[in-house]
């Protein structure tokens, strides 16, 4: 299994559709065999699905995601664990032992207002970070 983790200094990134970097662990049995930081080259929230796909990505981990890329994710087979936070590693740890405390109703939307609780935007990258609205 191939999973990947937006990235970013060591720590699961916020927001999906800007993260600059994915951490790719390449897994079996159980366990990580290896791993690579895959720079995502500017591509934006609808081109970051089909670099996943390219790469013959299994999972996501990531904090924030909007609904269009959730669908578009869904639509090539990948697996999302949204609302994570934390070490990356330790995350991709956590879920090969199924203890990974993920948010299946994950959100982040340039439309709607962020709810108490919502870790997009707690950052300078994040989604919100400029006044509530995720565009910039």
């Amino acid at each position: 299994m191939k999973i990947a983790v937006t990235y970013e200094n060591g720590n699961v990134f916020q927001h999906f559709g800007h993260t600059e970097q994915f951490k790719v662990y390449e897994t079996a049995d159980g366990k990580v065999t290896g791993s690579e930081v895959i720079d995502t080259n500017g591509s934006g929230h609808g081109a970051l699905a089909g670099l996943l796909s390219g790469l013959n990505i299994d999972t996501l981990i990531c904090g924030g995601i909007g609904a269009g890329a959730q669908t578009a994710l869904a639509e090539a087979g990948i697996k999302l664990y949204g609302g994570v936070s934390g070490s990356a590693d330790d995350a991709v740890n956590a879920l090969l032992a199924g203890t990974l405390a993920y948010n299946p109703d994950v959100r982040c939307s340039h439309h709607e207002h962020h709810g108490e609780g919502h870790h997009c935007g707690e950052n300078k990258h994040g989604c919100g970070g400029n006044g509530g609205s995720c565009h910039e």
